[in-house]
């Protein structure tokens, strides 16, 4: 997996999750500092990966996501980053984000390490997007080419819609 960010190669720890696998575990901290691992998450989940959520990006793909989240009743759409937990509620707070679930991966890496997207050499994590089913199946998987890259957003709605 070549993953590049401005257009250099970065280097990503992890493996690349792949469709029609199980879901890898995780452990993840809300904004209370509790954690929360794939156990604690129930029916069709989307994960995006994010570096950060206060950069132009990420900030544009939250957004979007948060307005498509209304149309999918039966999907929780998670948005993950290294940020801390308090930085990432003041955001969605400043920025109006109510549908989309803020988890951060700040402590130990290990959702960025177990879904190939923690980029070694500046600790953040690429820009990915992966869609799970209700039996942790993994049902999409999208890997930005570049960091700064936008998911293709209608490639994920259109699985969100089956």
């Amino acid at each position: 997996m070549n993953i590049t960010l401005n257009g250099k190669k970065v280097s990503i720890i992890g493996t690349e999750v792949k469709v029609n696998q199980k879901a890898p575990d995780f452990t993840l901290l809300t904004d209370e500092l509790k954690s929360v691992s794939l156990k604690d998450t129930k029916g069709k989940r989307v994960f995006l990966t994010v570096p950060s959520l206060d950069t132009p990006v990420c900030d544009l793909e939250i957004k979007r996501f948060n307005k498509e989240a209304v149309k999918f009743k039966d999907t929780t759409i998670y948005a993950i980053s290294v940020d801390l937990p308090f930085a990432q509620t003041r955001w969605c707070d400043s920025e109006g984000i109510k549908n989309i679930i803020t988890l951060s991966d700040y402590k130990d890496r290990i959702f960025g390490k177990n879904y190939g997207v923690y980029i070694d050499n500046i600790g953040l994590l690429a820009r990915a997007v992966f869609v799970i089913d209700e039996n942790n199946k993994v049902i999409y998987v999208e890997y930005c080419n570049d960091v700064t890259d936008n998911p293709n957003y209608y490639k994920v709605l259109e699985v969100l819609s089956k």
